[in-house]
């Protein structure tokens, strides 16, 4: 081998050294932004399931809001949750100026906090759509919760089933928006595969959620056709 084929040969192995080296910096590199994009698709789909279940679960509570003001022959102090009555030029709740209770299945009692109070919470109490008329004996009012007839039993369970249905749509419609939101991002550059994994599990927050609402609707119809 001449002297001019060896020079030729040690330039060649040094541009090739040169890009082993090249190539053993940059791809731990690459492992690492591949590593960090992984992690942040991650924490883009699980911020949709999240934001999912919220949603989920406000029309589950919003569900059990509703049935609780349901008046079903059994006293319960939260059908008197939307009367407001004015306190030095506020409109409050009832339970911002008075104690309410129920000392037993068929009475609420109102002790106001002032005696002052007594006349404009009877009267808030009266002008409501609550439709119990209140009794008054200067200390403490009472609401004796009269029975239902059995129409008005089937009226409430009737009632009662619309509140649920609508409570469902909002379930509904939160997996949808949450199912488009993950084809965005698949589109945006996050895996098939997370996206599928998160639509599954956005399918199991689903059928949890309309589960429970078919339970919190079955206590309520127990409970209106409970005699």
């Amino acid at each position: 081998m001449s002297f001019m084929q060896v020079q030729l040969f040690l330039n060649g192995f040094k541009i090739y050294l040169n890009f082993a080296l090249q190539e053993y910096n940059y791809f731990p590199k690459k492992r690492t932004i591949f590593a960090q994009t992984k992690k942040l698709n991650s924490m883009v789909v699980k911020n949709v399931e999240q934001q999912a279940e919220e949603k989920m679960l406000h029309s589950l509570t919003y569900l059990e809001d509703v049935l609780s003001r349901i008046r079903a022959g059994k006293a319960n102090v939260h059908i008197l949750d939307n009367i407001k009555v004015e306190y030095y030029g506020s409109m409050v709740p009832l339970s911002n100026v008075s104690t309410l209770s129920t000392p037993d299945a068929k009475t609420i009692t109102i002790l106001p906090w002032e005696k002052t109070m007594m006349k404009a919470i009877e009267k808030a109490i009266q002008d409501s759509p609550v439709g119990i008329t209140p009794e008054n004996n200067g200390e403490i009012i009472r609401l004796g919760i009269p029975p239902l007839t059995e129409e008005r039993r089937k009226q409430l369970v009737k009632q009662s089933r619309t509140e649920a249905e609508n409570a469902k749509i909002g379930i509904r419609n939160a997996r949808r928006d949450a199912n488009d939101s993950v084809r965005k991002v698949v589109k945006e550059g996050v895996s098939e595969d997370d996206g599928k994994e998160t639509e599954a599990a956005i399918q199991k927050l689903h059928d949890k959620y309309m589960k429970k609402v078919d339970e919190v609707l079955a206590a309520k119809e127990k409970e209106i056709m409970t005699v």
